[in-house]
């Protein structure tokens, strides 16, 4: 689909790559771009439209889809990580990434499929993470939550495909955002990771890998845990 002309709707758009993804669209010729976040006053990006949406609240979700209509273009960018690590941290801390990145974005792709339907089919972005491929410990919630909502979306790609609705899976590895600010390593520039997902989705691709982790990643899961997991061999991690 063409990005220019388009109306946009993008969750967790008050920050980090949700604000880049606002001003990338505008960029790129958009026409609208509603900007969802919990607290709407904190959308900044002149000429965006705030609108008031937690995506783990359904009721708030189908009140965003009833306000934006005219949508041709959903982002489901919002997200949160608890680091909830795999043997220390309380199980409610998995239950809330799961609440959020996969039920959360369920619900958004479930209220804005007939919306994307009636304006022609449009198009859905889903921004998942090299963690959807491989994980870590100390971030094993994150982790097991971003492999499950690649699953998702998989599934919405095939179930949208009949009422033409492109569905774009972006996987990326750290970003320079305040989410990662404490991670040491390389980090993608969040504006230049939104650019390259709306190139993905105007060329029609199914997946768009969007720094060199998530691409080398990608190239080692043929060869399973041994290639993946170098560290239990005594060689560097790939994350």
């Amino acid at each position: 689909m063409k990005i220019d002309g388009s109306v946009a709707f993008v969750t967790g758009a008050n920050r980090g790559l949700g604000e880049q993804f606002v001003r990338a669209l505008f960029e790129a010729g958009a026409a609208k771009v509603y900007a969802g976040a919990r607290d709407p006053a904190k959308v900044t990006v002149s000429g965006a439209v705030p609108v008031a949406v937690d995506i783990t609240d359904h009721e708030s979700v189908r009140a965003a889809s009833a306000q934006a209509q005219d949508v041709t273009l959903l982002i489901n960018n919002a997200g949160s990580t608890t680091r909830a690590n795999i043997l220390t941290s309380d199980l409610d801390a998995f239950r809330t990434e799961f609440e959020t990145h996969v039920l959360g974005t369920l619900a958004m792709s479930r209220a804005f499929a007939p919306v994307l339907e009636r304006n022609g089919g449009g198009a859905l972005v889903n921004v998942l993470s090299v963690l959807s491929w491989v994980s870590i410990p100390v971030s094993a919630g994150y982790a097991a939550a971003k492999s499950a909502e690649w699953s998702v979306t998989n599934a919405l790609r095939v179930a949208l495909a009949e009422q033409g609705t492109q569905v774009t899976a972006l996987h990326v590895s750290y970003l320079a955002t305040g989410m990662a600010a404490n991670v040491r390593g390389p980090k993608a520039d969040p504006g230049e990771v939104a650019r390259a997902a709306l190139i993905g989705v105007e060329a029609g691709r199914h997946e768009v890998l969007a720094d060199e982790v998530s691409k080398q990643v990608q190239a080692a899961l043929p060869g399973g845990p041994d290639e993946l997991y170098p560290q239990l061999h005594g060689g560097p991690s790939l994350v």
